[in-house]
């Protein structure tokens, strides 16, 4: 009789195992969808974050930086005589220019000539080195150049000038390059040089200096 009463009178109900995986399987596809879902957002953030940063650099640039062409400038000037008569002169120059960039980014210029000429005839030609010129700062630059009157006509006026100790001259140069703006920007530029002044050859110096 203990033996009957142990045992049960119905059979025990099988396991669910087919609803079990079921139930994984749908929150594993769940999860992977949630996964997906916060993939594209993220993707979606950042490109927005890129174009954004790209519209702000762009008005900063085209409308807060404007960029400006760097001035081109003869600043000071020392004299040799090495030859000298009544209707005639040779002085070797020793030019000391300046190129003022007021930009944010730096002015990357070629190769350029600075002309010397006395009422439009050229004495002497100084040439200037491709170099920089950093940000929002003035660059000095050094130039030896001989000015001679040696190939102007004779009815060029030099003579009385000569007479005069007092030669009107221009300097005029044009420097091509580049301003570059966060490694990312450049925009061509020109410097350029139209400066009008006396070179006094009693004192050997330059007097009413004017440059535009």
């Amino acid at each position: 009789m203990a033996g009957k009463d142990q045992s049960s009178p119905y059979p025990l109900a099988p396991a669910a195992n087919g609803r079990g995986r079921s139930d994984d399987e749908s929150f594993t596809a769940h999860t992977k969808e949630l996964r997906k879902k916060k993939r594209v957002k993220c993707m979606v953030y950042i490109a927005a974050f890129a174009v954004v940063q790209t519209i702000v650099i762009l008005a900063f640039v085209l409308v807060v930086v404007r960029i400006k062409a760097p001035k081109f400038r003869l600043l000071a000037a020392s004299f040799n005589i090495t030859d000298l008569s009544n209707s005639s002169f040779s002085l070797r120059t020793n030019a000391q220019f300046t190129v003022k960039n007021t930009n944010f980014g730096h002015f990357k210029y070629e190769h350029g000539t600075v002309r010397f000429a006395y009422k439009g005839m050229t004495l002497g030609e100084a040439a200037i080195e491709k170099a920089r010129a950093r940000a929002r700062s003035t660059k000095k630059v050094n130039a030896t150049v001989t000015l001679s009157s040696l190939n102007l006509p004779v009815n060029s006026g030099i003579s009385s000038d000569v007479a005069g100790a007092l030669l009107p001259l221009t300097s005029s140069s044009k420097l091509d390059g580049k301003v570059h703006l966060l490694k990312v920007f450049k925009k061509k530029k020109s410097a350029q040089m139209d400066c009008t002044m006396n070179v006094n050859i009693g004192l050997l110096e330059i007097q009413n200096l004017k440059c535009k």
